[in-house]
């Protein structure tokens, strides 16, 4: 089946690493990378109302080694599905940003082009502007018969095995103050002296098998953070290494666990599940799930990363359009709230379906949810690509 690239543990040699030091410089960019993604929570008001010197005292706190994380905010959201979500304490969210920014870019020179899930540039209108060129170019542009397989990873963030894990980062992490700060974020347990914002019952309508609340000690990365999107791509850059260099697959790419792949033979495709499904289960211990199996023509439709494409065009999925919708009858139902905050969440929410409609022929869908949301308290701009508060 061919070679891919070394991993740890095969008896090569580390790669060559131009060291990253913890310098207070690194603490307030790390800062203003969070504070950029995190709107106005209380805990960064908090944290902003004595910057310098908490961020001063966080510097010294990860320079001596006496950095202790903090509290978890844990929560269950119904949309797009229910899941939990496990989000970190401010100061804790600005030392995942040192991480990240300390390591990112040598992972992502390692990853493959088509690895499209929280990486800059490489969002859900980049997976369906490349998977939409597969698709023209297996088929001559829609002139010939080729095949297309989804798959997905079976409970995928609650299955991540942390020992597994931690030596495919630390081949790459030479630091050894960045070594020892991984391993605590990695190994910290959300679960103890989390502070619970959502009932009792609807934390236990969350699966039993998808809640962070029941996953075995040493499996599972919370959903919510930073480190943990970025940790499930370097586990999975495993898989990715194998599909391109092991399987010699061309058209093959994936968002966080969701992975397409096309070929003009059908039996190859499913020769192709059967050693992606055996390869995860013996490297990473975890597996594709079972019912998430989709191949068929590529010419009767591909639905991935919320689009569905066609021949000839592309339109984003109908569950899309109806949970924008969704949100917009809930803030009807609250009476129309006209306070600041919640207004520009209604815009922020509402604008990243507007996003995903501009990548499409989707100008009707943006005229409707534009005219829906109209007020005296919301502006939309002549073409409906954007709305904001007055």
């Amino acid at each position: 089946m061919g070679c891919w690239p070394a991993v740890p543990g095969d008896g090569s040699s580390s790669p060559n690493i131009f060291p990253a030091e913890l310098t207070i410089d690194a603490v307030f960019d790390a800062y203003f990378d969070c504070r950029r993604h995190k709107r106005n929570s209380i805990n960064q008001l908090r944290f902003e109302a004595d910057l310098e010197t908490n961020l001063v005292t966080l510097f010294r706190e990860l320079q001596n080694g006496d950095y202790k994380i903090g509290r978890t905010l844990a929560f269950v959201v119904a949309y797009p599905k229910i899941r939990e979500i496990w989000a970190a304490d401010f100061r804790d969210r600005v030392v995942h940003h040192v991480i990240y920014n300390a390591i990112s870019d040598r992972f992502y020179r390692r990853f493959i082009r088509d690895t499209y899930g929280c990486i800059p540039g490489r969002g859900v209108h980049d997976a369906m502007r490349r998977t939409s060129g597969f698709a023209r170019s297996i088929t001559r542009n829609w002139t010939q018969p080729a095949y297309a397989l989804k798959i997905d990873v079976a409970n995928f963030f609650n299955s991540i095995d942390k020992n597994r894990l931690l030596p495919l980062i630390e081949w790459y992490v030479p630091e050894e103050w960045l070594k020892q700060l991984i391993r605590q974020v990695l190994f910290h347990d959300p679960r103890m002296n989390a502070k619970f914002r959502s009932s009792r019952a609807l934390f236990g309508r969350v699966p039993r098998h998808k809640s962070l609340l029941h996953a075995p000690d040493g499996k599972g990365l919370p959903i919510g953070n930073l480190t943990s999107q970025f940790f499930a791509n370097v586990y999975m850059n495993e898989v990715d290494q194998f599909v391109k260099h092991g399987l010699k697959a061309h058209y093959y790419g994936r968002y966080v666990d969701d992975m397409i792949l096309f070929h003009t033979d059908a039996g190859v495709l499913n020769e192709w599940y059967d050693e992606i499904d055996s390869f995860l289960k013996e490297k990473l211990e975890i597996r594709l799930h079972p019912n998430k199996k989709w191949l068929n023509r590529a010419d009767t439709g591909i639905n991935f990363v919320g689009f569905i494409i066609k021949p000839g065009r592309t339109y984003l999925r109908q569950t899309s359009l109806t949970r924008c919708h969704q949100k917009i009858r809930a803030w009807e139902r609250d009476g129309s709230p006209v306070d600041s905050e919640t207004l520009q969440e209604l815009a922020d929410s509402v604008n990243s379906y507007l996003g995903m409609l501009r990548q499409v022929n989707g100008y009707n869908a943006r005229k409707a949810i534009c005219k829906r949301v109209e007020s005296l308290f919301l502006n939309a701009d002549e073409d409906c690509t954007k709305i904001w508060p007055v």
